[in-house]
């Protein structure tokens, strides 16, 4: 049983698309697609271009914002209004993951390479809102994205976080490589479980792994 592991963490630290909803969900399909069609506009490159800059900032950069950024000096207020302004008809409330959530003992907030508007959107989608005590988006890093470390310290100490006695969780597995290095409980939430040195524990469904952990 897992809970022997926690029993030192007060802080609980979600990551939101793919983690607070499930994958099947495909909404940030949308995102992509939203994505696409801004790197069409920004750089004037066909769709396949642009689909491909999208990967290849990701994979290179940890976002597609950040390679724009980085590359192509864009401003990313505007991008991170335009790539979000999607539909939201496909989330649907969770009162088991709901409880889940509430149950666990200490601080609980929701940290994402998204925006702080959308994730408030999203939580309130899922039936999530009022359980969280902060929720940050890749603005309040100063735009810098996970997996980078400084982004997660940049979170951290404006949360006031102590990584030592925090647990984070996460669909994307080289974003937890950071937290692992800080000290942080590392969980993969994912379909298929992917085995490394800096994932602790895997779950394919988050409520009820959270329920064996009170």
């Amino acid at each position: 049983m897992p809970k022997q592991y926690f029993d030192h963490v007060d802080s609980w630290v979600f990551d939101l698309d793919n983690t607070l909803y499930p994958p099947q969900v495909r909404l940030f399909d949308q995102i992509e697609q939203r994505m696409t069609q801004y790197v069409m506009t920004a750089l004037r490159v066909d769709h396949v271009e642009a689909d491909r800059l999208r990967d290849h900032y990701w994979r290179q950069h940890g976002t597609t914002l950040a390679g724009l950024m980085r590359e192509h000096g864009v401003d990313p207020d505007p991008y991170l209004v335009a790539v979000h302004d999607i539909s939201f008809d496909a989330l649907l409330p969770d009162l088991n993951l709901r409880n889940a959530i509430h149950g666990l003992p200490g601080r609980k907030i929701v940290y994402t390479n998204g925006s702080g508007p959308y994730a408030e959107q999203v939580i309130d989608r899922r039936g999530l809102s009022g359980l969280f005590d902060a929720v940050y988006g890749v603005e309040h890093a100063g735009y810098r994205p996970k997996p980078e470390q400084a982004a997660f310290e940049a979170i951290f100490q404006r949360d006031g976080l102590m990584p030592a006695r925090a647990a984070m969780f996460e669909d994307d597995p080289r974003n937890l490589r950071a937290p692992h290095a800080l000290g942080m409980r590392t969980i993969h939430v994912s379909p298929e479980a992917l085995p490394t040195d800096h994932i602790h524990h895997h779950t394919d469904d988050l409520a009820e792994f959270l329920t064996r952990l009170v």
